[in-house]
């Protein structure tokens, strides 16, 4: 499943594209019909992204809202668009280019009241400028609820994904299993700001890079990672790797049907 930054990224691309202009949608699959005779005509007023969830804002104070979750994907391009093949849910076209949407979790228009409750079940998004550490910390600090487990919950930390959250813990010295009772302010503050600039950095280049200056391939003299996520990483999909700091095996293990990663050496448990 796409992480927030590749939701943010979209929304860049997508507000680059259409915002300002009328917009023809429609459905060639069926699926979305409804949704796209109330959006075909109007124009594309913003997009925006809040952690996974892609908005499109259109006049007349509708909403298109996407998830992509495990299966969905954009493909984008300038006039003339391709003609419809397999299952395409959404089409959104310009005078300009076109959008497609296919497989995704959420296709659907939404009220300003149905945004607002959206908003109101996500939590805090690292990528946001309106996003306050503090509000996520109120949910993190009062209980035993693991650190990992909290960072992968979308009501606390809207956007962090698998990857960004068992990198995160690794350059933060803490284990998975840490509680989140067990960390101050202070050290989530530290957590976030570290998170937010990975993320940031995710939108930039469109890929996940988590490792220090000293531990790049370069820096190390050895071979790139190789993996479909791309990337250079620290401990996600590395078990049995030493650990590029200490030379410790990483080692594997599992929250919640999620797998974990974590060196026992520089991420000890409390």
């Amino acid at each position: 499943m796409p992480e927030g930054h590749t939701i943010h990224r979209l929304a860049g691309i997508h507000r680059e594209l259409f915002a300002g202009r009328v917009v023809a949608v429609d459905s060639p699959q069926g699926r979305f019909a409804d949704g796209a005779t109330l959006l075909d005509g109007r124009r594309v007023a913003d997009t925006e992204a809040y952690g996974k969830h892609l908005l499109h804002h259109f006049d007349g104070e509708l909403t298109l809202h996407v998830h992509l979750g495990l299966y969905g994907k954009f493909a984008d391009g300038p006039r003339p668009a391709p003609d419809p093949v397999g299952q395409l849910r959404m089409r959104m076209m310009s005078d300009a280019h076109w959008l497609e949407l296919r497989g995704p979790t959420a296709c659907e228009v939404l009220t300003p009241p149905e945004v607002a409750a959206l908003r109101a079940r996500l939590g805090q998004d690292p990528l946001r400028d309106d996003a306050d550490p503090l509000l996520a910390y109120g949910k993190i600090g009062r209980g035993s609820k693991p650190l990992f487990a909290l960072l992968m919950d979308q009501t606390v930390v809207a956007g962090c994904g698998l990857i960004y959250a068992n990198e995160v813990l690794f350059r933060a010295g803490l284990a998975p299993t840490t509680p989140g009772r067990a960390i101050s302010f202070s050290r989530w503050q530290e957590m976030w700001d570290d998170l937010r600039a990975l993320m940031k950095e995710g939108v930039v280049r469109g890929r996940i890079d988590t490792v220090h200056s000293d531990h790049t391939p370069e820096a190390m003299r050895r071979a790139p990672r190789v993996d479909r996520h791309g990337g250079e990483v620290y401990v996600y999909r590395r078990p049995g790797q030493p650990c590029l700091v200490c030379g410790t095996a990483i080692v594997r293990g599992s929250m919640a049907g999620r797998n974990l990663y974590w060196c026992p050496v520089c991420q000890p448990s409390t």
